[in-house]
């Protein structure tokens, strides 16, 4: 109980960290700039340099963490996560911040597919979903916080506690590691194929959920700012409630996992998101925020019920490769955030852009092109739907054995 206590900590932990490094930075960006002389592309770059290596390192890290073990590998990305961060805080250039930057995002690289192998293969099969539900608790929660958080802490503090500020969340990850004591799975003698059909029609559910929710996340501050009228540090609070209702949503997860089967759960998350984006569109032309909300809270309670597409996808893989698939899911998570928001941006400008010329003012404008987006978001959604409740649909019994070691024993 202890063990799969702590294992489930050093997920939420690591999960919480990992996404607030993405996020946090955005708000406090302005406050580097004046303080450190910077302009935009510098700032700009200060992003990326977090970003890149994580994103381009989780791969080969995943594989690393088979070969090698997890338990030294993650300590040491603990390790490194905190050389990054007293770097980022006591850095007064540019060359120095994005030093720090680089080092955070390769620590990152190892910690998340490491976190999500160890539910793989430290946890038993019954604690699963809850601890990848948690896991994406997790990300909803530091998503909404980080913005609000970064600009708090550079507004009262200093901008150097952005990167202060993870000492604490990197010495639980650590403490809760070494308390678990989980055993090491086997080591590949080689490398072998990972991708399985079930992986790769996971990542695929991953990429269409990304691809609507990562991009609306981004502009919809910007909406509450442009068209609500609401000041830069309060735009982003509305997103709290996602990860409110995310977080309430949770506890319900293994329980819909086994009345409806992985399939019926990520179909009724997918299409109890889309109902969300949909919800919003339709109230979208009112510049008040508490029509907003339903919609906002049926996009938090939904993307919680679609957690079985990572669960689900772990438990039809091998321990001995748990890491390298758990790479794969989160490069997908990654990549779905970055063609999100270009996707999204590019249906809200080019609408926006015909407004204009139209002669709209431009807080109409913004906002018509947002109900666009929306429209195309649920889309999205809705076809998550339609192919989990397809491709995540456990074989029927067979030989008394249960339906993923069936499956698992086909594959």
């Amino acid at each position: 109980m202890r063990g799969a206590a702590a294992i489930t900590t050093f997920v939420a932990t690591t999960a919480f960290v990992t996404t607030l490094d993405n996020t946090i930075i955005a708000a406090a960006a302005p406050s580097i700039g004046r303080e450190l002389g910077l302009g935009l592309p510098v700032l700009q770059w200060v992003s990326l340099a977090y970003m890149l290596p994580y994103a381009g390192l989780l791969l080969p890290a995943g594989a690393l963490l088979d070969r090698l073990g997890r338990r030294r590998l993650l300590l040491t990305g603990c390790a490194v996560l905190v050389a990054g961060s007293l770097l980022g805080g006591v850095a007064r250039s540019a060359e120095g911040l994005l030093l720090a930057r680089a080092v955070q995002g390769t620590a990152a690289a190892f910690l998340v597919p490491g976190a999500l192998s160890l539910v793989r293969t430290a946890l038993p099969e019954r604690r699963r979903p809850l601890a990848v539900a948690i896991w994406t608790g997790a990300l909803a929660v530091a998503l909404a916080l980080g913005p609000w958080l970064g600009g708090a802490l550079a507004e009262h503090l200093h901008w150097s506690w952005v990167f202060f500020s993870n000492l604490p969340f990197a010495a639980v990850a650590s403490l809760s590691l070494i308390a678990a004591a989980a055993p090491e799975p086997p080591r590949p003698a080689r490398a072998r194929l990972v991708m399985t059909p079930v992986l790769a029609w996971s990542n695929v559910l991953i990429l269409l959920w990304g691809l609507g929710i990562s991009g609306i996340a981004f502009f919809t501050p910007l909406l509450h700012q442009d068209f609500l009228g609401m000041a830069p540090d309060a735009a982003g609070l509305p997103l709290g409630l996602v990860a409110v209702a995310v977080a309430c949503a949770t506890p319900f997860v293994p329980l819909a996992t086994r009345g409806l089967g992985p399939h019926g759960t990520v179909c009724l998350g997918f299409s109890v998101v889309a109902l969300g984006l949909v919800a919003l569109a339709v109230v979208n032309h009112q510049p008040a925020l508490a029509p907003r909300l339903a919609g906002l809270a049926l996009i938090g309670a939904g993307s919680a019920f679609t957690t079985p597409i990572t669960t689900y996808a772990l438990d039809l893989t091998g321990e001995d490769v748990s890491g390298t698939a758990s790479g794969v899911l989160s490069t997908s998570r990654e990549l779905s955030s970055a063609l999100g928001v270009a996707l999204i941006g590019f249906v809200l400008s080019r609408v926006r852009a015909g407004e204009l010329a139209a002669g709209v003012d431009g807080g109409t404008a913004l906002s018509t092109g947002y109900t666009a987006a929306l429209v195309v978001a649920a889309v999205l959604q809705a076809a998550g739907a339609g192919i989990a409740l397809l491709v995540l649909r456990p074989p029927r019994v067979r030989s008394g054995r249960g339906p993923l070691l069936d499956h698992a024993a086909r594959l």
